[in-house]
């Protein structure tokens, strides 16, 4: 049985078709029981579509066909794969504006910001490791006995649980490594983006089984997965948790974590005046501010902070909110209902911990899950809104004296993912991004992210890496192969 399509309007008043099933051995099929999920459209809170929810079954069956297709996908050439990868990057570009819309329709990010970071970061990566396809080498090693050389071998099948805010680009940062290496995989993925992507697998040549997408609840696909193969993963620290525990109970399968986040952005009163405050007011506003990477922290030093306050607040209390699909709006929904409630309840904690309230707090429609873009300042340190990851358009800002002062307070977090910092000290910029404790800081500029530099986090940030060399480790195993080349021992 095939699954049905549905007709979706994007950008500039396109129409365009996305089937509605599971995504297994290069078809669309229905779910288990027909069970389905229900999307709605975060920017008027209306039915969007319904699609088709994975269950365990269908989990074990996308699974199944990973491994089969494993067993030939892992024997392919790598300059094979490498042209893989790079078919798929064509169809995908070819593809671009309908996957831009998606995200628009179905997480609320402006298609503009899809367009220009999360399409472009996926192609990106498809290519960059395209590159790397046949160049995953080991090593020869000299040993008293003779000689040895490492291998390094794909893992097999594997898993990878893809967040909602940036899907299309780390679905990317999981995929393309892991077709690169020879691995083959089952993402649980958020609808709409990922039913486009299957189309665009089969149009790339890709062959059945080495990628299968299962759409679906976290609690139901996503806890099946877990506890079924090897896996990469990127959420909230809590379901890292029990990601880690279902690894320990089954197989313990090899994990990596890309979790949560509170990055400090830091201005010293050296700073380029204009773009520090550019920098700053992108770090919380793009996607609004539901990016693990958020630069929600701002630490400004007491000679400029007043200053900073005010024009900080100018430049980011107003914005255009509305449909994402549009070119005149700068603000889409957040993604539900309950972030919404979620990210506005952290106003009270900020009004109660003292810090001033200096724009936003508020919801902007009734009908859609609009914020407002807010702001304290002169947060505490030990408040809630200066500790808790809010995913939400929320910046709090405090006053430093000096270096040793605001490295202990960016420090001062359970989180380590990313930080920035501006000054044009360059000896400044060296001892505080080396004392920084987090897995990417950015000089002079915040968040970017390339496909040939290592992305991923320390502490509660989670383990592993995404992008880079090092992303190859991530799908990898080493073996050591050892030759005895003497007559006798």
């Amino acid at each position: 049985m095939t699954a049905s399509q549905i007709e979706l309007e994007g950008a500039e008043g396109r129409s365009f078709s996305v089937s509605t099933g599971l995504f297994i051995d290069n078809k669309f099929v229905p779910a288990t029981d027909n069970a389905t999920l229900e999307v709605e459209n975060p920017a008027t809170g209306k039915h969007l579509a319904t699609v088709s929810a994975a269950q365990k079954a269908d989990v074990d069956i996308a699974v199944a066909s990973s491994k089969k297709a494993f067993a030939s996908w892992r024997k392919t050439s790598p300059s094979q794969r490498r042209d893989y990868l790079l078919a798929l990057a064509t169809a995908l570009e070819k593809h671009a504006s309908e996957l831009a819309s998606l995200e628009a329709l179905d997480a609320g990010i402006l298609y503009r910001e899809s367009m220009g970071l999360n399409v472009s970061q996926a192609l990106e990566n498809l290519r960059y490791f395209a590159g790397w396809a046949d160049k995953v080498d080991g090593e020869t090693l000299t040993i008293p006995e003779g000689f040895a050389y490492t291998r390094r071998e794909p893992i097999g099948v594997c898993a990878a649980i893809v967040p909602w805010n940036s899907p299309l680009m780390i679905t990317m940062w999981k995929l393309a490594p892991c077709l690169a290496t020879g691995n083959t995989m089952t993402p649980e993925l958020c609808p709409l983006y990922a039913q486009k992507l299957g189309e665009i697998i089969v149009e790339a040549g890709i062959p059945p089984g080495v990628v299968n997408i299962v759409c679906g609840l976290g609690q139901v696909a996503g806890a099946a997965l877990s506890e079924h193969m090897d896996i990469s993963f990127t959420g909230s620290p809590g379901v890292g948790r029990q990601v880690l525990a279902a690894s320990a109970k089954s197989n313990l399968k090899k994990v990596t974590l890309e979790l949560g986040g509170k990055g400090p952005s830091i201005v010293f009163d050296d700073a380029d005046w204009e773009n520090a405050l550019m920098w700053t007011s992108l770090g919380i506003s793009v996607n609004n501010g539901q990016i693990c990477v958020a630069g929600s922290r701002i630490y400004v030093q007491d000679t400029i902070y007043d200053k900073f306050v005010k024009e900080f607040s100018a430049r980011t209390a107003e914005s255009v909110h509305g449909d994402p699909l549009l070119p005149e709006t700068t603000k889409g929904p957040v993604i539900s209902a309950g972030q919404r409630d979620r990210i506005l309840s952290f106003v009270d904690k900020g009004r109660d911990s003292g810090a001033k309230l200096l724009h936003g707090g508020r919801a902007l429609d009734s009908a859609g899950h609009f914020v407002a873009n807010t702001a304290f300042s002169d947060v505490k340190q030990d408040a809630s809104i200066m500790q808790q990851e809010i995913f939400g358009p929320f910046a709090s800002i405090a006053p430093f004296k000096t270096e040793e002062e605001v490295i202990a307070k960016a420090n001062d977090t359970v989180y380590g993912l990313g930080a920035a910092v501006f000054t044009k000290d360059l000896g400044r910029a060296y001892r505080v991004t080396e004392a920084i404790e987090a897995g990417q800081v950015t000089v002079n500029m915040w968040g970017t992210v390339n496909a040939n530099t290592p992305f991923g986090g320390v502490k509660e940030s989670g383990f592993g890496r995404d992008m880079g060399k090092d992303a190859i480790e991530e799908w990898t195993s080493v073996k050591v192969i050892k030759w005895n080349m003497m007559d006798k021992l």
